[in-house]
């Protein structure tokens, strides 16, 4: 791997095992160069409870982009919702707080899921 995947890893595990602490459902996202995912885990981290991404079969969204991200971050907040949850702890899995992660917790936000 190179430098740059490990110091996002080496930060993801820092804030996870604080969010581990916190026994609350967690939003977790991932961002490859083509597509981003967004999962909501159970509090002990074991059963995904909602998910939300841009290579989904219903759905398909060509591009990765922040208009992209935002349609991932309403979906990912209204199953969530449907679900029967409301307040989650964002996990943004050691990317900066910027651009597609940033567009994500903001619609998901927007459409009524509470951080």
């Amino acid at each position: 791997m190179s430098f740059k995947s490990d110091s996002r890893l080496r930060r993801a595990g820092k804030t996870r095992i604080r969010i581990s602490q916190q026994d609350k459902p967690r939003l977790s996202i991932f961002k490859s160069s083509k597509n981003m995912y967004a999962q909501v885990f159970d509090s002990k981290g074991s059963r995904v409870i909602a998910s939300a991404s841009t290579n989904e079969k219903t759905e398909k969204i060509k591009s990765n982009n922040i208009k992209s991200a935002k349609l991932v971050g309403q979906k990912i907040a209204e199953r969530a919702i449907e679900a029967g949850i409301k307040k989650v702890v964002f996990d943004r899995s050691g990317y900066k707080y910027h651009g597609r992660i940033k567009a994500i917790a903001e619609s998901a936000r927007e459409a009524g899921l509470e951080f």
